[in-house]
């Protein structure tokens, strides 16, 4: 890993416009932007499009980063403003699907607080969360936003934000429970066989 000086100097060589610094650039942030960009779109292949356009603008408006901000928080702040709005242009053409049937509340996830699952596994159980839902969760579990600014990037009031996260941890409980009982289930089943092996 590069040391914050030659994280520096590659900024000053981006502003410059350096072709060979912004490759570096690239190869060194692409993958967790990339991470980021996945957990605010639905396919692979949107992720792969909003983190193609979060480089054309972090490139664009890098003379503007200031050094006493996290470059890192810095970037990862345009790849969600770009995912934002990727979801709300592409939005218009489709209709967006709720659960308004799941019941809300704001404690949804309070007994689930279990460390029994993986960083992996709750990756994969965000990940099938509907799209609004998983687009609040994100912004606001993961990235730090306030509901006041989910309200206003994304053109929502301010209590359909808070429903739309109480909703996702609800979603998100019902999703992590049915990977418990799989999990429990495979190793009933594993130890059963167990017994038959002689």
């Amino acid at each position: 890993m590069a040391s914050s000086e030659e994280l520096k100097l590659l900024i000053e060589e981006c502003k410059a416009q350096k072709a060979g610094a912004q490759r570096q650039m690239y190869a060194r942030f692409s993958g967790q932007l990339f991470a980021t960009a996945l957990r605010h779109t639905n396919s692979r292949e949107d992720a792969e499009d909003v983190l193609q356009d979060s480089f054309v603008k972090i490139f664009k408006h890098i003379k503007s980063y200031r050094q006493d901000f996290s470059f890192e928080g810095w970037m990862r702040r345009i790849v969600v403003n770009t995912a934002i709005t990727h979801y709300r242009k592409h939005l218009k053409h489709q209709h967006h699907q709720d659960i308004a049937e799941i019941p809300a509340t704001p404690r949804d996830l309070e007994n689930q607080s279990d460390p029994e699952f993986t960083a992996d596994e709750l990756e994969l159980a965000i990940a099938q969360l509907p799209l609004g839902y998983r687009t609040v969760f994100c912004m606001y579990v993961i990235e730090g936003y306030k509901h006041h600014e989910i309200a206003e990037q994304l053109s929502i009031d301010v209590n359909t934000s808070k429903s739309q996260l109480s909703r996702a941890r609800k979603y998100l409980q019902r999703v992590l429970a049915t990977l418990s009982a799989r999990a429990q289930s495979t190793t009933s089943n594993a130890s059963g066989n167990a017994g038959f092996a002689s």
